[in-house]
């Protein structure tokens, strides 16, 4: 009985360390570095999705294609800002996942927070985006996604919010930009 307590409480004293340790990568595009942290505690699906591109450098010649911006966005009633990137190859792109809501992990879009894209319930593949801003209409219950799911994030920006902004600066013709910014890898780090 004492071996079991004791494999009990070294367990929950590892799931404890695992779970307060985020995962660090660093996007490296052509306009500058993004350090980011993952939190695998709140938004495991998420997390494990993102980092099977990430690990099978399916990212490595993507980019950043999208930009949401003031001007971009003055004709939507629901307005956002955004930048999105992690368009891989067909070839790459692995199945779409269960959305993990901000109501079940509590991560809401805040400024620097990155979060999954997707079309409808359930489909996030390999492209995710990074918030300028406090962005509380892609949490759930946010008007920005009819189906009222919001959208799923997962982790945060711990360096280079002056990349993104400059990643949201370039030029754009219906919110896609003229020069796709590229990344040319995401890595994890420790």
């Amino acid at each position: 009985m004492k071996k079991v307590l004791a494999f009990c409480f070294l367990m929950a004293v590892v799931s404890v360390t695992f779970a307060q340790s985020p995962i660090h990568c660093l996007i490296k595009t052509s306009l500058g570095d993004i350090a980011i942290e993952l939190y695998a505690d709140k938004a495991p699906v998420t997390v494990a999705n993102f980092m099977r591109y990430a690990d099978k450098n399916a990212y490595q010649g993507s980019s950043f294609f999208r930009v949401c911006t003031p001007a971009n966005e003055a004709g939507r009633k629901v307005k956002i800002q955004v930048i999105q990137g992690g368009n891989v190859p067909d070839s790459m792109m692995l199945d779409s996942i269960k959305i993990e809501t901000t109501k079940q992990t509590g991560l809401l879009h805040k400024n620097g927070m990155l979060s999954m894209a997707r079309s409808g319930p359930n489909s996030a593949t390999s492209e995710f985006f990074i918030c300028i801003g406090n962005q509380p209409a892609l949490d759930y219950g946010g008007a920005r996604n009819p189906d009222g799911q919001g959208f799923a994030a997962f982790g945060r920006v711990t360096r280079g919010m002056d990349v993104v902004k400059k990643i949201q600066a370039q030029k754009d013709t219906g919110q896609y930009l003229l020069k796709p910014v590229k990344i040319y890898r995401i890595k994890r780090f420790e």
